[in-house]
C-alpha cells in the first residue's frame, strides 16, 4: 500500500475548503463531490466508487467525513476490520433506524447495518441520543449496545461521565490491567471511535441535523479519557472519524465547527503514524 498521511479529508460537499484546521498539516484529500448517490443515502454504485477511491487508505487513520449526511462512511471504514473490535460513537441520533428504501445504506441506519452485517463488531458504545429515540431501536440490536443517554449525561459531571467511559471501554474491549501475559494481551479488542458533532450544543457546532447539548470541553475530556485508558492498558485505537459539518450554503456559521475540528484533531493527532497507513 502506498504511503498515506494519517489525516484524511473526504470531500463530499466542499465544506472543508472553507475551514482552516487542516491547512498547516499534511493531509490526504479524497475527492468525492462528483460521485452521485451519496447524500444521506449511499447506493451500491456509489459504494463501489467510494471503495475504489479509498482502497489505498486503511482504517487506521483520522478520517474527516464531512457532514452528518455522510456518517454512513463509518460503516464502510469498518468493513476493513479483519479482527474482532468494538465501536464508540458520539451522536445525537441512534443511527439505528430501519432503512426507508429497501436496505440502502443510510446516515440514519448505518450502526444497525454494521451490527447486522459485520461479524467482527462485538459491541457498540453509543453516547448522546435521547431515551425516547433509543426506545424505537429494534430490540434485537440492543444486546450488543451499551447506551448512555442525553438525559443521563445532563445529570452527570465530567468525572462521572469519564468514569463510565473508562469502565465501559475497559470491560467490552478487555482492557483490564493484567500481569502482562501475552495471552491476556491477545484478548484485547481494538476500539474504533466515531464522533458526530451534532452531539454538541449549538454554541459549539453548527450541523445539518438536530443537536444535543454537550459542550466541546466535555467531548474532548471524554475522548482523552478513552485514549488514556488505551495507553495505560496497551489497548489499540483502530481508527477515528469525525463528521458534523455545516451545509456549504451556511458556511458563515461554520467557525465553531472549524474550532471543534481543531480541538478534536489535537487530541487524536499522533495516534497513527505513516507506518500505520502503509
Amino acid at each position: 500500500m502506498q504511503e498515506q498521511n494519517p489525516i484524511v479529508l473526504m470531500n463530499f460537499s466542499g465544506i472543508y475548503r472553507e475551514e482552516e484546521f487542516w491547512k498547516n498539516r499534511q493531509v490526504s484529500w479524497i475527492e468525492l463531490q462528483d460521485v452521485c448517490g451519496t447524500n444521506c443515502y449511499c447506493d451500491e454504485e456509489a459504494i463501489a466508487e467510494i471503495n475504489k477511491r479509498t482502497e489505498n487508505y486503511p482504517t487506521a487513520g483520522i478520517h474527516f467525513i464531512d457532514s452528518g449526511n455522510y456518517h454512513y462512511m463509518t460503516r464502510l471504514w469498518l468493513t476493513r476490520m479483519d479482527q474482532p473490535f468494538c465501536l464508540l460513537v458520539y451522536d445525537n441520533h441512534t443511527d439505528m433506524q430501519s432503512p426507508a428504501f429497501g436496505g440502502i445504506l443510510s446516515c440514519g441506519g448505518w450502526i444497525a447495518a454494521a451490527l447486522e452485517e459485520l461479524e467482527n463488531l462485538k459491541y457498540v458504545i453509543l453516547v448522546g441520543p435521547d431515551e425516547a429515540a433509543y426506545e424505537q431501536v429494534d430490540e434485537n440490536l440492543k444486546d450488543r449496545v451499551i447506551f448512555l443517554s442525553r438525559e443521563k449525561l445532563q445529570v452527570m459531571n465530567d468525572e462521572e461521565r469519564n468514569w463510565f467511559l473508562r469502565e465501559t471501554v475497559s470491560e467490552v474491549c478487555n482492557w483490564r490491567k493484567s500481569e502482562g501475559l501475552q495471552e491476556d494481551a491477545e484478548k484485547f479488542l481494538p476500539l474504533y471511535i466515531s464522533v458526530d458533532k451534532d452531539v454538541l450544543c449549538t454554541e459549539d457546532a453548527q450541523t445539518t441535523w438536530s443537536q444535543g447539548d454537550m459542550r466541546l470541553t466535555t467531548l474532548v475530556s471524554g475522548v482523552q479519557t478513552v485514549l488514556e485508558c488505551a495507553k495505560e492498558s496497551s489497548g489499540k485505537i483502530a481508527g477515528v472519524d469525525i463528521c458534523g459539518e455545516a451545509d456549504v450554503e451556511a458556511v458563515h456559521e461554520n467557525e465553531s465547527n472549524d474550532y471543534a475540528n481543531e480541538k478534536l484533531l489535537e487530541v487524536f493527532e499522533g495516534l497513527f503514524g505513516k507506518s500505520d497507513c502503509e
